[in-house]
């Protein structure tokens, strides 16, 4: 699954992250397990129900009279079992909150295979969960969301990931439509009844019950051949159009990913299908893919880069799920890491090699910044965490699930080398094919393909929370002292000095080359290559902060543009920051960095340097006059840098649009240039005039930076927008813009629209999170909340829940923190008490750091910004 990234900028995997709670275990008796499942299903899409008739092949280890398995929502009308040749009619007994019902016999059935049938029914739900509806202005649709656990809502089932089965689908759907399941079509007959036909599927393989899918309705689709499968991209009929980028895109993944993993991809055909209501951004059901339309469907003519590659991310993300996840799954949710880990590491290998121009190398490194930022919070978890409640699994689809993850394999493959990692990940899927495994399982693995102590490193990364700095000393003789320990983002926190790690440290060498050495709980020094630059983290790729002696701090500084490369002084940045947050340096040190890498022409260099730049401006500037001091200090700066890439021309790379959205972007929202804000007006006409006249990703940059100040004519259009638009990129950004106008009147328009029936639910929470972040309507909005809570409340989803309640932490101040721990001590939100623990940490982080470095700007600002 595929959180929503780059849906806000604020709602990051921070906001997502959670400790695990005690509660009671859900777990299923292991005494039966499923082999096979027969489903048919008739689905009633004007009367939101279905009914269901299954058949369950299950093997009993011992003899029994019960059988308990999942389910929730579902009416029961019959039962029964068939085994050793006789046939008895069952009860039913559920427990809605296990979401469990238990199937009691009047005789024992005898020890091994069964075959439970089951009459049922159903509702089609608006929860966007389990079997639900998905509506556009002309019809719905009714599709599958089941991860973490809810296929139980759609069908009985043993549904929890170890329980592996085939499954056969049926679905009786009306004449005109068709339907989208696992496998292939084998049959479509017409009946029951005129106005009726039913589709059967070919048997999947064995897969888990949260991987099953099924979809009705009038979908069409744009398809293609790669390596013997059938490939299309799907959607609802008026955006056919747009899926013809994302076949291409599959093209290439697929035959990636077949000749890296050295398995072929194990079905005859791959669906990947736009919905128009779709909680998270994607689902990677084995076979038949589902889609939020913005991550799937552009027109790369007139998509932003950004789109561009985040659509490319999320088919890769997903397809590589069809190996990590579906073909191997893991043994339980609290090894999720190994699904979503594996995935998100694996999803940048193919789109850097399909489009190295988009430097996604870059990229990676700077979300691993914001990842070690999210790992130094006073409160974490490990990857590995305890999960056995339907909240606490909801609450494991976290960033570190998804990121720090990630950057472990990324550190660990980039220490054993490319090729030997690769051969470890063969040998660990080829081992566990169809079948489940574990954390330990992945990294014997890797320790046995290398000979190389992956599991002493992964097992230190996996097993407990936090992130380690290194402290260097000076190197001298080939070697440097160097000390370990937990690194916390606030300076009062104390560090468990017993708390270690394994960490594989890559040097930069003379060569620009890299050599790595294996830091032991232990030592306290390592080998290091003879060079003039000493660097501790070659390619910006260890998953750990560090530390340096002020000279050679120094040193790296007055050489950061001519030696090193982009992901390593995305790396130095991210450090320096550390430094600053847990004021072991001053905000000036790392506005001095900035400034060294001002004329850099790396996107995503100067993306992460403005990015604190801009948390500068908004968490430690607390008067006018410092925020206007660091506006000239911006203006001063990077103007030069923006008007040196000169007037947007069709030639331009997509870094080139990148760096000049972004400068433009803070020229316009920092320092209020009149000239950007002028242009960004013109700019902002433009692109709602015509779409193929303007970058996109300069276009939607000037929308945002109009709307501060824009008038209702411009609201009025942006509304238009989305309402009209048949494209889901440029409606998801006209929404989005709504919420940024600041004129109160304007806000609170933006805030009752969201609570109409134009706004979809998977959209509406992003709004009210979207104008917590301002400044100028961030008090309206809290207050809008509290007053509407009810009607805001219902439209929750776990993650949407978790994105709301974690807004909140924009604020800083002791009064808005108590207000918030007294609003969502009495109003609960499903699945977000995390969330709201890590909002008042997120405003205790700030209210400190405003105090520590608050006296420190303005020092620097009364130097450098008179």
């Amino acid at each position: 699954m595929n959180l929503l990234r780059n849906i806000v900028g604020f709602a990051s995997a921070a906001l997502l992250i959670t400790a695990v709670l005690p509660a009671r275990a859900e777990r299923l008796p292991q005494t039966v397990t499923p082999e096979h499942y027969d489903l048919k299903l008739t689905p009633d899409l004007k009367n939101a129900k279905f009914s269901g008739v299954e058949q369950i092949d299950v093997v009993l280890k011992e003899a029994s009279a019960t059988i308990t398995l999942n389910s929730a929502e579902i009416e029961f009308q019959s039962v029964t079992v068939r085994a050793g040749g006789n046939e008895q009619t069952g009860t039913t007994a559920s427990d809605k909150e296990k979401e469990q019902t238990t199937f009691t016999f009047p005789q024992q059935i005898p020890a091994g295979k069964a075959t439970l049938t089951i009459h049922y029914s159903g509702i089609l739900n608006n929860a966007l969960r389990g079997f639900y509806l998905s509506k556009t202005d002309k019809r719905n649709y009714a599709v599958t969301q089941f991860e973490s656990t809810d296929a139980r809502r759609a069908f009985p089932s043993f549904d929890e990931p170890a329980f592996k089965a085939t499954y056969n689908v049926a679905l009786v759907v009306d004449r005109g439509d068709t339907a989208i399941s696992n496998s292939p079509i084998k049959s479509d007959t017409p009946g029951p009844g005129d106005d009726k036909h039913t589709i059967a599927f070919d048997t999947t393989p064995k897969m888990s019950t949260y991987l099953v899918a099924f979809l009705i309705g009038d979908f069409q689709c744009t398809g293609d051949e790669q390596d013997g499968v059938k490939i299309r991209v799907c959607s609802t009929p008026d955006k056919v159009q747009l899926t013809h980028f994302g076949v291409e895109i599959a093209k290439y993944v697929l035959h990636y990913y077949n000749n890296y993993f050295g398995i072929p991809y194990p079905l005859k055909k791959l669906d990947l299908i736009g919905l128009p209501d779709f909680e998270a951004g994607a689902m990677e059901n084995f076979g038949a893919v589902t889609y939020r339309e913005t991550a799937l469907l552009i027109d790369p003519k007139t998509a932003s880069v950004e789109s561009k590659k985040e659509v490319a991310s999320v088919i890769a993300h997903e397809m590589a799920h069809q190996w990590f996840g579906d073909l191997v799954t893991m043994q339980w949710w609290n090894n999720v890491w190994l699904n979503e880990g594996f995935a998100t590491w694996m999803s940048n290998k193919p789109i850097a090699a399909m489009h190295p121009e988009w430097n996604f190398d870059q990229d990676v490194i700077a979300e691993e910044d914001g990842t070690l930022n999210l790992d130094a919070q006073p409160t974490t978890r490990a990857i590995k965490a305890k999960a056995d409640t339907r909240e606490e699994i909801e609450q494991m689809f976290d960033g570190i699930s998804y990121g720090k993850a990630s950057d472990v394999l990324l550190m660990v493959e980039n220490y054993l080398g490319e090729d030997t990692f690769r051969k470890g990940v063969h040998a660990y899927l080829a081992a566990h094919l169809y079948g489940n495994a574990t954390a330990e399982d992945f990294w014997n693995a890797q320790t046995e393909t290398s000979h190389k102590p992956v599991d002493k490193i992964m097992s230190s990364y996996v097993d407990q929370p936090g992130v380690p700095i290194l402290t260097f000393g000076k190197p001298a003789h080939d070697r440097v002292s160097l000390t370990q320990k937990r690194f916390y983002l606030s300076p009062k926190i104390e560090a468990n000095a017993a708390q270690k790690w394994t960490v594989p440290v890559c040097f930069r060498t003379a060569a620009g080359t890299e050599t790595c050495e294996v830091l032991t709980p232990g030592e306290a020094s390592l080998r290091t290559p003879t060079t003039d630059l000493f660097f501790a983290n070659a390619g910006g790729k260890g998953f750990y902060r560090i530390a340096y002696p002020a000279d050679v701090y120094a040193t790296i500084v007055a050489h950061v543009e001519s030696d090193l490369r982009p992901t390593e002084r995305i790396s130095l940045l991210g450090d320096e920051w550390a430094q600053v947050r847990a004021d072991k340096a001053s905000v000036g040190d790392y506005l001095n960095l900035v400034a060294a890498v001002k004329a850099d022409k790396s996107a995503a260099v100067v993306s992460t340097a403005l990015g604190q730049a801009g948390v500068i401006y908004d968490r430690i500037a607390s008067t006018q006059q410092q925020r206007d001091g660091i506006a000239k200090w911006v203006r001063d700066t990077f103007l030069p840098a923006y008007e040196r890439l000169g007037t947007p021309s069709d030639l331009d790379t997509p870094n080139t649009r990148e760096l000049r959205a972004r400068l433009f972007g803070v020229l316009g929202y920092y320092a209020r240039d009149p000239k950007i804000l002028s242009q960004a007006r013109e700019i902002a006409t433009r692109y709602l005039d015509d779409p193929a006249a303007i970058d996109a990703t300069l276009g939607q940059t000037a929308l945002s930076i109009a709307a501060r100040n824009g008038d209702a004519d411009l609201f009025n259009r942006l509304q238009k927008v989305y309402e009209t638009s048949n494209s889901p990129e440029l409606q998801s950004s006209a929404l989005q813009v709504l919420a940024q106008f600041e004129n109160p009147d304007l806000a609170k328009r933006s805030m009752d629209y969201a609570l109409t029936d134009k706004v979809r639910s998977q959209d509406a929470a992003i709004q009210f999170a979207i104008e917590m972040q301002a400044e100028a309507t961030r008090e309206q909005a809290w207050q809008y909340i509290q007053n509407h809570w009810d009607a805001i409340h219902g439209l929750l989803t776990p993650e949407l829940g978790n994105i709301l309640v974690g807004s909140t932490g924009s604020f800083c101040s002791e009064e808005s923190r108590e207000q918030i721990e007294q609003f969502f001590s009495a109003h609960k939100v499903a699945s977000a008490d995390q969330a709201a623990k890590h909002a008042v940490e997120r405003i205790n982080g700030c209210m400190e750091l405003r105090k520590l470095q608050g006296p420190n700007l303005d020092r620097w600002l009364a130097e450098h910004a008179r």
